[in-house]
């Protein structure tokens, strides 16, 4: 059985938590966030910590107490440090641009790919000489950004042969041997 749920959330300094009517709210330097708890989850600020309780030790019980405690967890990190994520273009002529935002992605396609990424994140793109452009974003939000990271990689993810495609920085991907491998 998971542990999770049972562990408090320390609220740093600076973040603002208001429960009601089973909706949390957390206000921070980085933004507002906001989650609907399950009516069996009891939430409660008690000192400077946020703790979770469950009714019974049902299986469903126990799973929502873990989920609602990381869930919230997250918000709170999210509005004091903010979340990040990095992603690099792997492949001959593949770029990205920034205009507003707008992602202008070209993976060596036909076309150019318009990205259009939501207010909450602010991405910056990089692109030094000698190494693969790369995709910076950051939100205090990080359910969206995991989703958007995730989307942006589904546009070109990367081949087990050569590597080409869109990776997350730190990414260790599976290589295959090619045919010529065989021949000996």
């Amino acid at each position: 059985m998971s542990r999770i749920g049972k562990a408090p959330i320390t609220v740093p300094k600076g973040v603002d938590v208001s429960i009601a009517n089973g909706l949390v709210t957390v206000k921070g330097t980085r933004g507002t966030l906001t989650q609907k708890v399950d009516t069996d989850i009891t939430v409660k600020m008690e000192d400077e910590h946020v703790v979770l309780t469950r009714p019974t030790d049902q299986k469903r019980h126990r799973a929502l107490h873990g989920l609602y405690r990381s869930l919230i967890a997250n918000m709170i990190k999210g509005v004091s440090e903010g979340y990040k994520t990095e992603q690099e273009l792997v492949g001959v002529g593949y770029r990205a641009t920034v205009k507003g935002q707008m992602l202008e992605l070209s993976l060596g396609y036909s076309h150019n790919i318009n990205f259009e990424l939501p207010k909450e994140i602010k991405v910056t793109t990089t692109s030094e000489k000698g190494q693969n452009p790369k995709i910076q974003m950051e939100s205090a939000d990080k359910q969206l950004i995991g989703m958007v990271a995730a989307k942006i990689r589904s546009l070109r993810k990367p081949e087990p042969y050569k590597g080409k495609g869109i990776k997350f920085t730190g990414e260790v991907l599976r290589r295959k041997a090619g045919k010529s491998a065989s021949k000996k």
